[in-house]
């Protein structure tokens, strides 16, 4: 039954995703700020989460600022991550993903075109240029979503948070608002072709202003905070 199930799944994501990227395709030459090509994206991850039967529950959107950029820096679990926090964070954002990601047909190309930020984390000056790209982005009004731990978890356990980020919110200035996303890592295994209807929990936590905190306490608050938003969700499971 699973592979008959995910099979209809594909069937719908791949024309979905071919669709997508040529509305991303047409609103370019019109958009070159990339929020009309964001909303494509949006209503496109909206449509296969609800095809996958993946149910997302978000706690915390009241933590959002309205009206400002900020810096969501979220757990990473797996690669449904990026759909649902697509579906739900209601503000006009941009990701920072890795480069191989860009690669993917009309996943990546329309990433690229919407104006999302690939980073190569193997080449340091490489991706000290992205970071300035999202700096830049910031401060043209777009917040910016990162996955601090580089890379996806294969426990559910928390890796090291990496530099990258909290130096971006020491140059930029914005807020930090945490993420944690408890329940994808088993929906599609990397590499994989079954897709596993699951309940996934976002929790949005309280902004961090960065002040006079240098990046190792930036670092600690961000992942105190992601830490305990797990833990509550795990208890709620």
């Amino acid at each position: 039954m699973s592979v008959l199930r995910s099979s209809a799944v594909w069937a719908v994501w791949v024309p979905a995703t071919i669709i997508s990227f040529f509305l991303i395709a047409l609103a370019w030459p019109f958009d070159r700020r990339g929020n009309v090509m964001h909303n494509i994206c949006v209503l496109w991850a909206k449509v296969l989460v609800a095809v996958s039967g993946v149910r997302v529950s978000v706690r915390g959107l009241g933590n959002v600022p309205k009206g400002s950029p900020v810096l969501f820096l979220s757990n990473h679990q797996g690669a449904f991550d990026i759909l649902a926090l697509q579906s739900v964070l209601p503000v006009q954002f941009r990701w920072v993903a890795k480069k191989s990601l860009f690669k993917v047909p009309f996943v990546g190309w329309s990433m690229r075109l919407a104006g999302y930020i690939s980073i190569d984390r193997e080449n340091p000056a490489e991706a000290m240029k992205s970071m300035e790209e999202a700096a830049f982005k910031m401060d043209r009004g777009s917040s910016v979503v990162i996955f601090p731990e580089g890379t996806r978890s294969e426990t559910g356990s928390l890796l090291p948070f990496k530099r990258g980020a909290f130096m971006l919110a020491k140059k930029c200035g914005r807020p930090i608002v945490p993420v944690a996303i408890n329940g994808t890592g088993g929906i599609l295994k990397k590499g994989g072709f079954i897709v596993n209807p699951m309940k996934v929990s976002i929790s949005i936590g309280s902004p961090i202003d960065i002040g006079s905190s240098d990046e190792k306490e930036l670092r600690n608050m961000t992942k105190r905070q992601v830490e305990a938003m797990l833990k509550g969700a795990a208890e709620l499971a």
